[in-house]
């Protein structure tokens, strides 16, 4: 599975945020870019796992081309 991801960097503490948008409330952070992704792995793995348990559907992203 593969699911869009958005990094943006933390202005308050450092580092960077990132957040899963098909996975409401799915977020992690990392001093660097690299953690951060690691983190948001493992956390949109146990997100994914923990909707599988309860029976939940794993939402599936879609992917459009727009002109602009």
């Amino acid at each position: 599975m593969k699911f869009r991801v958005v990094i943006e960097p933390d202005l308050e503490d450092g580092g960077y945020v990132v957040s899963c948008p098909s996975l409401p409330g799915c977020h992690s952070q990392g001093d660097t870019v690299d953690e951060a992704l690691a983190n948001i792995q493992d956390a949109i793995a146990a997100y994914v796992e923990s909707l599988k348990k309860h029976g939940e559907p794993v939402p599936a992203e879609f992917e459009v081309e727009v002109p602009v």
